[in-house]
């Protein structure tokens, strides 16, 4: 049965894509990029010959049906972004969701993705987390950074370098100045750096150097209430000695 691979291309260091995702790449009879030129240099790097296709946020609409088709009629297709694993913060869902509602085969390979490293470096905890991606360029990004204020997990974004310091600016207004934060950068590439403090230490260090790449910030989630009760201490929110105190 022919099928969509779902294929994480490598988010700055070659070396990262897996021997399954090159094989994928070889054996499929076309490849959906996001951006022809860079999925072309990658093959290039892995000698690799296969017919390209556009696959990207301003067609995606219009072609994803005539893709479904195309598969369904017998021929394999894999799905690539620029960098990291389709469909987060990139195409591929729409398309993902028709070939599943046409009834084509799906399989997602494992590999990159910029938010998984930068979480676990961060020094925060990683059993509960929320991804937010990309905040709103302009129209409600206030109100979504608003809707978490009282987010108790820690929260991973994307953000552009020329909306770094901006970005850093409206988390102090609404975590607080004294919010934990980890910021990194061009992971996995040569200059890469992470930035750890709080958010106002993290903002000045920005604000004195110029952001520059692709960059994963790491929020600390809002410190649960803490309650003491003579030795006893309780987590709770509202603590149900509290009445008694």
């Amino acid at each position: 049965m022919s099928r969509l691979y779902i294929v994480p291309t490598p988010i700055g260091n070659l070396d990262d894509i897996t021997l399954r995702a090159v094989d994928v790449l070889r054996r499929v009879d076309f490849i959906l990029a996001e951006d022809t030129r860079t999925t072309l240099f990658l093959l290039k790097h892995l000698g690799i010959e296969k017919k390209l296709y556009s696959h990207h946020k301003f067609n995606e609409h219009a072609t994803v049906r005539m893709v479904a088709e195309t598969i369904a009629a017998g021929r394999d297709a894999a799905l690539v972004s620029d960098a990291g694993t389709p469909g987060i913060s990139d195409p591929g869902f729409l398309l993902v969701r028709t070939c599943v509602e046409a009834g084509i085969e799906v399989e997602t390979l494992p590999g990159a993705t910029a938010l998984i490293p930068a979480l676990v470096q961060s020094g925060f905890p990683c059993d509960r987390f929320c991804f937010e991606g990309f905040l709103p360029q302009k129209k409600g990004r206030s109100k979504q950074l608003q809707r978490l204020a009282d987010e108790e997990r820690t929260m991973i974004f994307y953000e552009s370098p020329f909306r770094v310091v901006k970005c850093l600016e409206q988390f102090a207004e609404v975590f607080g100045p004294d919010r934990p934060v980890s910021v990194s950068r061009e992971l996995t590439k040569k200059f890469e750096e992470t930035v750890r403090g709080t958010i106002a230490e993290v903002l000045e260090h920005f604000r004195a150097n110029e952001p520059r790449g692709e960059f994963v910030l790491v929020v600390a989630g809002r410190p649960k209430a803490r309650h003491r009760r003579d030795e006893n201490e309780c987590e709770c929110e509202a603590c149900p000695n509290d009445a008694e105190a």
